[in-house]
């Protein structure tokens, strides 16, 4: 009973401590809206350790690849500090789930197994919150290529009736209203770029570079190479890359329902056995009768 008390009263102590003398000096990071991140008052004493272990340079292919999954999630501004952020955030539940384990033990009277249970939900929680940062931001950028040869035809289609570029951009977000959508979301970034003052090649780089997706990419430009030009050529240019980007589309529907049917695999399997179970049970208890 004294190792839980005393392991409940270090993780306890440390905190307070640390979260004393240091957790002022990362006060300012609460300012920062991130979603799913609940404990910012939680972790200044977890951004003193990050910062005293030199993450970065220990880890850093890990916090390379997550830096950049935060700057297409979250946005490229400030990517540095919210990657910190997340990562306080996963040492907080690891924290959480390891005094929860403790608090197990002393109460339940289970030893040293809640110790052992927090320890490994602890180890648990971050790397699924590293998967599910990662599912998330595969998530956003097929619906960004999917949503994309949409998007070209209606550009094409307003180019060809004799809208300029960038009119037929904005009537193609403002024909979408307040529809939460990836893509149009960074449309709707690049339209109040331009219009405080960027210039349209300069807020469409941007846009490039917000979303991240390759496909985005070569949209951009090829829009920036031709829309000078205009005229038939433009439309040419656009026409020749939706062809590209539908076959693209093809390929992440047919990728999305096969992942969707072999997730279908397990309950199919379950509703199988349940059945075999249901119709032959009877059969067997008429035997032994």
């Amino acid at each position: 009973m004294l190792l839980p008390f005393v392991i409940a009263g270090s993780l306890g102590v440390s905190w307070i401590v640390l979260d004393r003398t240091r957790g002022p000096t990362y006060r300012h990071l609460r300012q920062f809206d991130m979603q799913g991140v609940r404990f910012k008052k939680m972790h200044g004493p977890f951004l003193f350790l990050l910062d005293k272990v030199e993450v970065g340079r220990r880890l850093p292919v890990l916090m390379f690849r997550m830096q950049h999954a935060i700057q297409k999630m979250y946005g490229i501004q400030h990517s540095g500090e919210k990657t910190l952020l997340y990562c306080a955030e996963m040492l907080t539940y690891t924290w959480l789930m390891l005094l929860a384990g403790c608090m197990l033990s002393l109460i339940g009277d289970t030893g040293a197994g809640g110790i052992v249970g927090g320890l490994v939900i602890g180890i648990a929680v971050p790397f699924a919150m590293v998967k599910d940062l990662y599912a998330k931001v595969q998530r956003r950028d097929q619906d960004m290529l999917i949503e994309l040869p949409e998007l070209l035809n209606r550009i094409v289609l307003l180019v060809g009736a004799g809208e300029t570029v960038q009119r037929a951009i904005m009537h193609c977000v403002a024909s979408q209203g307040e529809r939460h959508h990836p893509l149009y979301n960074e449309l709707r970034k690049a339209a109040v770029d331009w219009n405080n003052g960027y210039s349209f090649q300069q807020a469409f780089e941007q846009f490039s570079r917000r979303c991240g997706v390759q496909e985005v990419t070569i949209f951009t430009t090829t829009v920036l190479l031709n829309f000078r030009r205009g005229g038939g050529d433009f439309v040419l240019a656009l026409r020749d890359l939706s062809h590209v980007l539908w076959e693209k589309r093809k390929a992440v529907s047919r990728a999305k329902g096969e992942q969707a049917s072999s997730k279908l695999v397990f309950p199919m399997v379950l509703i199988f056995f349940t059945i075999v179970v249901m119709i032959g049970a009877p059969a067997f208890m008429m035997m032994n009768m």
